[in-house]
C-alpha cells in the first residue's frame, strides 16, 4: 500500500491529482487543504480506498504533526508528496500589499509541507520516492503586478534544485511543474480581473489570453494531474531537479 499526500486538494489541479492517483491499485491519498468542505467534495469523487481529508494550513508545522500523528504512514511511510497548495493574484505595495501572504503560502507553505512529510518519505520501502512542487510559467518570465507570485514561484525552482541534490543519495526525486493557464477557479478569477481592468467581457479577455499562447488554449487540470501520476509511477527514475514546462508553449527553452 502506497500513501500519497496532495496539498491544495480541495479544487483545481490538486483535486484532479487526488482523483487520478486514487484510481491506482493499493494507494491511499491524504488530501490536504484549508477548507474541509472542499476536501470532502474531492473525496466523494475519488476511487475506493482509505483516503483521508486533512484540513490544515500547509504553513503550520504543528498542524501537520497533529494531523499525521497515529496515521498508518507513521509506520509504512509516504511514497509521494504533491506540494501543490498556493494562491494567486496581484500585489501592490502599501498597507494592503499581499506580498507576505502570497510568499508565505506559496513558498514557505511548500517548504513546511516537504519538511514535515520528509521523515515519512524517508522510511518508505519504495526504491524511489517523489516530491513534486507546483511552480508556474511565471517563474520563467515576469508579468506586471505579480511581483509576489513571480518571486514565490521562482523561489520554488531554487527549492527544487537544492532538495534534489540534497536527497539524491536517498533516491528521493524532486521536480517542479511550471503550468501556464489552467482551467481552474483561480485562473478564471485572474482572467476576470484582467477583463474588468480592460473594460472587456470575460470571454473576450479569455480569447485574448489564449492568443498569447502558441497552442491557443488553457490546459485542463487533469493534464497536469496525469503528469504527477507519471512522475509518481516510477516509469522513469532519472528525472530530478527539473522544472517541467507544461504550459501550451507559453515558455520554450
Amino acid at each position: 500500500m502506497k500513501t500519497y499526500v496532495v496539498t491544495g486538494a480541495g479544487s483545481g489541479i490538486g483535486r484532479a491529482a487526488a482523483v487520478i492517483l486514487s484510481r491506482e491499485a493499493d494507494v491511499r491519498i491524504l488530501c490536504v487543504g484549508r477548507r474541509e468542505d472542499l476536501i470532502r467534495e474531492t473525496l466523494s469523487q475519488m476511487g475506493p480506498g482509505d483516503h483521508r481529508a486533512l484540513a490544515l494550513d500547509c504553513r503550520d508545522a504543528s498542524a501537520w504533526r497533529n494531523a499525521l500523528a497515529g496515521d498508518p504512514s507513521q509506520r509504512d511511510g509516504i511514497s509521494g508528496v504533491f506540494a501543490n497548495a498556493g494562491v494567486g493574484g496581484e500585489n501592490h505595495y502599501g498597507e494592503e500589499d499581499r506580498w507576505e501572504e502570497i510568499l508565505s503560502i506559496n513558498l514557505t507553505g511548500t517548504y513546511v509541507t516537504i519538511m514535515e512529510t520528509l521523515p515519512l518519505i524517508r522510511i518508505s520501502a519504495d526504491p524511489f520516492r517523489h516530491i513534486v512542487l507546483t511552480s508556474s510559467c511565471l517563474a520563467r518570465f515576469g508579468v506586471p503586478h505579480y511581483t509576489a507570485y513571480c518571486t514565490a514561484k521562482t523561489g520554488l525552482l531554487g527549492l527544487t534544485r537544492s532538495l534534489a541534490v540534497e536527497l539524491a543519495a536517498e533516491h528521493i526525486l524532486v521536480n517542479a511543474l511550471c503550468p501556464g493557464w489552467v482551467d481552474t477557479d483561480m485562473a478564471r478569477s485572474g482572467i476576470r480581473m484582467l477583463a474588468d481592468r480592460a473594460g472587456a467581457t470575460f470571454e473576450d479577455e479569455l480569447q485574448r489570453q489564449k492568443g498569447y499562447v502558441p497552442l491557443g488554449r488553457l490546459s485542463q487540470p487533469e493534464e497536469i494531474a496525469a503528469l504527477v501520476a507519471f512522475l509518481f509511477s516510477n516509469r522513469q527514475t532519472s528525472m530530478t531537479g527539473q522544472a517541467i514546462d507544461i504550459n501550451n508553449g507559453s515558455f520554450m527553452i
